[in-house]
């Protein structure tokens, strides 16, 4: 092979590479971005229903507080009605509170999606660091030389943002049970 295809052979190695990595990390990005999104979606409508089963829960006493404020007696159903009214809220309470438990997993998912891009930028870093090291009196060798090193330097980086990103999304104690997403 002579030298000019060796060193084309390289940097159309280093170019693809360079392309593959920084596709992968934004797919991986706009995946983390768009579960998000459905996790706050979901949050959000499990947080709305609770709140509106609360005030309807507490609005179908209302006439029997009223009654009672009023020094009226309760019949033996507004009574018992009454006495669940406290465990009926709390439940609504706690699935509210479950809702905003997804706020955690939320976070963990933008956490790793900010990584990912820190990763990149890093990864653009040391393209232009080394790029900034190949001089234009360099010859064919010494680019092939630096070509072969920004390539090594850029996999070796890759994989290390892999294998910190890889973790799943989980969370713990919803009513349900643990749980473990993306």
């Amino acid at each position: 092979m002579t030298r000019k295809k060796i060193l084309g052979s390289h940097v159309k190695r280093l170019l693809s590479g360079v392309a593959d990595h920084g596709r992968r990390h934004l797919t991986e990005v706009e995946t983390d971005l768009i579960q998000t999104g459905l996790l706050l979606e979901e949050a959000i409508e499990k947080l709305s229903f609770n709140f509106m089963a609360i005030h309807k829960t507490v609005e179908a006493e209302q006439a029997t507080i009223q009654l009672l404020l009023q020094g009226g007696t309760a019949t033996p159903e507004q009574r018992a009605q009454l006495e669940a009214l406290q465990g009926q809220v709390g439940g609504y309470v706690n699935a509210a509170i479950t809702s905003l438990q997804f706020q955690d997993m939320t976070s963990q998912l933008l956490d790793r999606t900010l990584k990912r891009v820190t990763g990149l930028r890093e990864f653009l870093g040391t393209l232009g660091a080394h790029g900034d090291e190949m001089l234009p009196e360099s010859d064919n060798e010494q680019i092939v030389e630096l070509l072969g090193k920004v390539s090594m330097a850029l996999a070796i980086q890759s994989l290390e943002l892999r294998s910190v990103l890889r973790k799943a999304v989980s969370q713990q104690h919803l009513e349900s049970g643990d749980i473990e997403l993306f």
